[in-house]
């Protein structure tokens, strides 16, 4: 077998940027921006008042000022201001030529056409041209992801459509005797299907346009099908169980039957051993393990990145870990490299402490709904005590 990173390392030389589309802005958000974004203008595109108050010039003050108009935000001055003056002027308005200074409405005294203003400084509540950004800038980068703050990054630079990376299609195909969809009456042997709904939601979380099938029986050729249509109508297709060596296992004899190319086949991880990938006529098949908690922890590291790729996105931002402190010690680590399903909380003082779940069984689901991270073990990796450092893995 070889290791986590080596088998990803193959995976992605597989993996290409799929193609960019234009979406209106109010449509991108969770895309990846398939092209940079640039301001149309400078931001603001005038020096601006910060505080309602009066437009003042500094070597005025301190003084009594004539007002001589108002400046409202979304109106040009219409005047310059001259010695001795002053302009009434709110938050967001241009400042008028001649003026270098806001006094604020709390620290003047109005007598009809007057102030008598206390002295300031140049530049005193002035927000200065492109004090933001400059026309022309990057603002962002391809392949951010696209959230609240970003969108309106990209509004006030003036894009109304963002080039993006479309979704790609994912096909998730689970199957097996012993599982039925949710939903309809298990026999005394089976299970309800639940790896490819949690794959499906992690997929959907990480950018792509998931579809789940109903469970496919045990049956070679039925598989084989399933797999040539998934990929015909699909950017990347994932197979949940049917990897193992039993005489159940049908995943490998599918795959030489539509004529995909296994990459590897078997990763020295715990959980996920059975993890492997396959490429038919350019498209990505990516298997996962049978067992739900494995199937969720191999998606995590493999189709996570996979679809980081495909959506030209930061793959490295992806596996990113974290460093934080044991809340119990962890016993020795064998010849496979391990992730633990975890919680990781931080404390008053902000410092990050994790704590495994004590039952990694790779079908439990339970720990897995209250994790939000996997605790990172390196193969034969020491004992470590309480209050040691580890890398953790978070979940999103």
């Amino acid at each position: 077998m070889i290791s986590v990173t080596q088998a990803r390392a193959l995976m992605l030389e597989h993996i290409a940027p799929l193609r960019s589309e234009s979406v209106h802005l109010g449509d991108a958000l969770g895309r990846t921006l398939a092209a940079p974004v640039t301001a149309a203008r400078a931001q603001p595109p005038f020096r601006a008042s910060a505080m309602d108050g009066y437009a003042v010039r500094s070597t005025d003050t301190p003084g009594h000022l004539e007002i001589i108009t108002e400046i409202a935000a979304g109106q040009m001055p219409k005047q310059e201001l001259g010695p001795r003056q002053a302009m009434r002027i709110f938050t967001g308005a241009p400042l008028p030529s001649g003026a270098d200074a806001v006094v604020i409405q709390e620290h003047f005294r109005r007598d009809g056409t007057h102030i008598d203003a206390p002295g300031v400084a140049p530049n005193l509540h002035v927000r200065e041209l492109g004090i933001d950004f400059a026309a022309g800038e990057t603002l962002i980068d391809a392949g951010a992801v696209i959230d609240g703050p970003v969108l309106a990054l990209a509004a006030a630079a003036g894009a109304a459509t963002l080039a993006v990376t479309v979704r790609p299609r994912l096909f998730i195909l689970s199957g097996g005797d012993e599982i039925v969809a949710p939903g309809s009456a298990p026999g005394p042997a089976q299970i309800f299907d639940s790896g490819s709904f949690g794959v499906a939601g992690f997929a959907s979380s990480w950018g792509a346009a998931a579809q789940t099938n109903p469970p496919l029986r045990d049956e070679p050729s039925s598989i084989a099908a399933a797999i040539d249509d998934a990929l015909t109508r699909s950017d990347a297709a994932v197979v949940i169980g049917g990897a193992s060596v039993g005489d159940h296992d049908h995943a490998r004899g599918a795959l030489a039957a539509i004529g995909a190319r296994l990459v590897f086949d078997g990763v020295a991880m715990r959980p996920g051993k059975p993890t492997w990938f396959a490429v038919r006529d350019g498209k990505p098949v990516l298997g996962l393990p049978g067992n739900p908690a494995s199937a969720l922890v191999a998606a995590r590291l493999f189709l996570r990145p996979l679809l980081a790729q495909m959506l030209g996105g930061d793959v490295d931002a992806s596996l990113a870990t974290k460093t934080a402190l044991l809340r119990v010690a962890l016993g020795a680590n064998g010849g496979r490299e391990a992730f633990l399903r975890a919680r990781l909380e931080s404390d008053a003082a902000g410092q990050a402490w994790v704590s495994e779940f004590p039952n990694q069984d790779s079908s439990l689901l339970r720990p897995f709904a209250r994790a939000n991270c996997l605790i990172v073990r390196p193969i034969s990796d020491e004992a470590r005590r309480a209050g040691d450092a580890i890398q953790v893995l978070s979940l999103t």
